[in-house]
């Protein structure tokens, strides 16, 4: 894998194509809510109702809008199934794969995170 902070491997055109991969990556999975829809969704197609309980604090606006740029970007399909009363429910794509590693690796970094700053809390408060 090849390491983008090593400076002897970074001429201007890497930094460029690097900064913008991020940047387009940060773009389609930007705001607090995305990641952790994908995370919800990941148990299996499910109702707004039940995501926006997984997903405790978004608003129904919010979970709507965030649905909607999912889609768009065939991360996620909306299904209705025409019955009475009409069922809507969302399921990952399997493009929505690629960004399995992706997530994983936040999750293990945002756990050894959150350990590190309640030791370093736990430090300060033992003086």
């Amino acid at each position: 894998m090849e390491n983008h902070f090593n400076k002897e491997h970074h001429s201007p055109e890497v930094c460029s194509a690097s900064i913008m991969a991020v940047k387009d990556a940060l773009y389609m999975v930007s705001g607090k809510w995305k990641l952790p829809l994908i995370v919800a969704l990941a148990a299996g197609p499910q109702r707004f109702n039940d995501i926006q309980r997984a997903l405790d604090g978004i608003t129904p606006k919010i979970l709507a809008k965030e649905l909607r740029e999912l889609e768009q970007n065939e991360l996620v399909v909306r299904r209705v199934i025409p019955s009475t009363p009409v069922i809507i429910s969302y399921e990952l794509t399997p493009y929505s794969q690629s960004l399995h590693k992706v997530v994983d690796e936040l999750k293990n970094w945002g756990m050894q995170h959150r350990e590190r700053i309640v030791a370093g809390m736990r430090k300060l408060t033992a003086v």
